[in-house]
């Protein structure tokens, strides 16, 4: 089979390499073909064997490339194989043994001595995903983690073969027993650095560098860190997924962080000039009230500072600072009579008194919101029809 493209080439039978008719239909000569190949496969037979089964899958490929394509199968036909003397032909003949495996099978022909590498897809060992928790001041100052890993790295001595120096190991024939390496190598034949099992430890110093601005959920890359397998032609990546912690005064949404402004009564009414909150960076943030003459700050109220929020990525801009008030009112007892009396005549009086014919005198005692609605006699708020079958009414109590 090795005068193909040489001046005899022109006495080959394609059709006879994949025994079939010369009628074939495309159909029939691809699973002609892919029958040829998978019997044919240099991997699938013994050693001894493997370099007739290489001649013979050659062949095979070879002649489906060429009887598959219906212009250089009209050649073929018309001319013989002299139509492709010199390895190419017209419009570049050569045979991609890659291109057709990988098609038709998905089959990788990385190990078959050089033949079609240029499509050839390289291996990569498994990324490792790992959740970090992070402070929100660390997400907002950003922050350099060195730590160190420890790793599976190909063993320096058996370069991942697993056996001792001068041994090949053999193919795997017993399911599992090679831990899916697909070779096996005798005990005693056994790599004395990685004990057979091609990997070694190793402990390296990374640095995990979370940006100013990142946020739950983004991943930070230490790109080709993650465990090296024999075999592989790439090394994953360690990825780390941020989880950010709940703080105890700022809330985060986006850009934008949200806390609690706790003021006194007095301050509500006749201002301040204090720090109010401590940033995240450390920073007391200062604010005075009132801004405009005789304003009153209320319960509830929002006050936005701009620029005291998230620092963006990739930005010297930053989010907002949103603070809800919250008045802090005195104690019971707090005020005596007269400082009672004193304060009414200050604050601004009551509304007119309302006017009805009856007025009944009532009492009231403090209450949890959570009771609001529990007082049905059925329970729950649960509306029943007392028309539907079943149904019945509040029930009176004996008397």
């Amino acid at each position: 089979m090795n005068g193909m493209n040489g001046g005899a080439g022109q006495d080959i039978d394609l059709y006879e390499i994949l025994k079939i008719d010369k009628n074939a239909s495309k159909s029939e000569i691809k699973k002609a073909y892919h029958k040829a190949a998978l019997a044919n496969h240099p991997d699938k037979v013994p050693e001894d064997q493997r370099e007739e089964a290489e001649a013979r899958f050659k062949a095979a490929s070879q002649a489906y490339e060429i009887l598959y394509d219906e212009q250089k199968r009209e050649m073929y036909d018309t001319h013989g194989m002299a139509a492709f003397e010199g390895g190419g032909g017209p419009g570049g003949m050569g045979v991609n043994m890659e291109d057709i495996l990988g098609g038709l099978f998905g089959m990788n022909m990385g190990g078959m001595g050089g033949m079609g590498r240029g499509s050839q897809r390289p291996k990569r060992s498994p990324d490792e995903n790992q959740k970090y928790e992070v402070t929100l001041e660390d997400l907002y100052k950003g922050k350099t983690v060195r730590f160190t890993s420890t790793k599976n790295v190909i063993c320096s001595k058996c370069t991942g073969s697993g056996a001792k120096e001068g041994v090949t190991p053999r193919e795997c024939s017993t399911c599992k027993a090679c831990e899916g390496s697909g070779k096996v190598v005798n005990p005693k034949d056994k790599c004395k650095k990685c004990k057979g099992k091609r990997t070694t430890e190793e402990k390296k110093q990374l640095e995990l560098y979370i940006p100013r601005g990142a946020k739950e959920g983004d991943k930070i890359v230490l790109e080709g860190e993650a465990d090296q397998i024999p075999g592989a032609d790439q090394t994953g990546d360690i990825i780390f997924h941020l989880v950010e912690q709940p703080h105890d005064i700022f809330n985060r949404a986006g850009p934008d962080l949200q806390a609690t402004l706790e003021v006194t009564l007095a301050e509500a009414l006749t201002g301040f000039n204090r720090v109010v909150v401590t940033h995240l960076d450390g920073r007391g943030i200062s604010l005075s009230h009132p801004q405009v003459e005789g304003e009153i700050m209320r319960p509830g109220q929002v006050i936005k500072v701009r620029g005291e929020g998230m620092p963006y990525k990739k930005s010297d801009a930053k989010g907002d600072l949103y603070l809800i008030v919250d008045i802090q009112f005195p104690e019971d007892g707090f005020f005596t009579p007269e400082a009672a009396d004193a304060l009414r005549k200050l604050l601004p009086p009551p509304e007119p008194p309302i006017k009805t014919e009856v007025v009944d005198d009532a009492s009231w005692e403090d209450a949890d919101p959570e009771e609001f609605g529990k007082g049905d006699p059925r329970g729950g708020g649960q509306w029943v029809d007392a028309d539907e079958e079943g149904a019945e009414g509040p029930q009176c109590a004996t008397q």
